[in-house]
């Protein structure tokens, strides 16, 4: 993976109509993701990776389209609504206007379940999720996991926090806890944490102009430097602050090994 800068994925979050929060997030992902492939030698990196169900609302994880461009594997994308893989082609669409991820063609898959993600054969060396657990039953997410397992060796499963009021509240959506993250997912160990934590309210809404702006200012590009050294220092915070403040519960396993 490469070193980039919140500046960089910025573009990435404003194809998807989204804005500095999302970078962050993403920045804030790529960080602990760099735990999981960093480590791994040329030859055993992923060359097949599916992603696992779209975002229920905030964008459409073209972080992952991005992962999946750098480590030139194929990528396969998964979600039962026409509708969100309609509005992730239009954000690839967007992001390939702009000179990025031009060499992304993914295979776009609609299933009838995603629980079950019909359709789909094992043969995937890394499965990605992002904000898809909490849209799923307590049944479901078991099921969801169970099948993960079938169809590929390793996961990464990222979800909101449920412990974050103002987030979970705010964004409307569900949540999921680091303890139900590690009864999903009990092969992840130690490879269970908090992450995603902004030093500016969730919510924040910004116009057009303003997103735009942050591309070129130079005020905004100092403010996302400053932001990227912050968010490498989320793992020093104390674990009630990041329980309470985090925005996203995160879980890696590998299975079968």
């Amino acid at each position: 993976m490469n070193q980039l800068r919140i500046k960089d994925l910025y573009p990435l979050a404003l194809a998807e109509g989204e804005g500095v929060g999302t970078a962050y997030e993403y920045f804030a992902k790529r960080l602990a993701l760099r735990r999981l492939l960093g480590g791994l030698k040329e030859e055993t990196r992923p060359c097949s990776l599916l992603i696992a169900g779209l975002p229920q609302k905030y964008g459409s994880s073209l972080d992952f389209f991005l992962l999946a461009h750098e480590l030139g594997a194929k990528l396969t994308v998964v979600d039962e609504r026409p509708e969100a893989i309609a509005k992730a082609q239009r954000a690839l669409a967007a992001a390939q206007a702009q000179g990025l991820l031009t060499a992304s063609e993914p295979t776009w898959h609609t299933t009838t379940s995603l629980p079950y993600l019909d359709g789909l054969q094992p043969s995937f060396d890394l499965v990605l999720s992002s904000e898809v657990l909490q849209r799923l039953s307590p049944a479901e997410r078991v099921a969801f996991v169970g099948r993960l397992r079938e169809l590929s060796t390793a996961v990464a499963l990222f979800a909101p926090n449920a412990a974050n009021e103002a987030h979970v509240g705010r964004s409307g959506l569900g949540g999921i806890s680091l303890a139900e993250m590690q009864s999903l997912v009990p092969q992840a160990a130690g490879s269970v944490a908090y992450i995603d934590m902004p030093p500016f309210p969730p919510g924040i809404i910004r116009s057009e102009e303003q997103r735009e702006q942050a591309t070129s200012g130079r005020l905004e590009a100092t403010a996302m430097w400053g932001l990227s050294y912050y968010a490498r220092l989320e793992k020093f915070f104390p674990g009630r602050v990041r329980r309470a403040y985090a925005h996203i519960v995160y879980a890696f396993a590998k299975f079968g090994v």
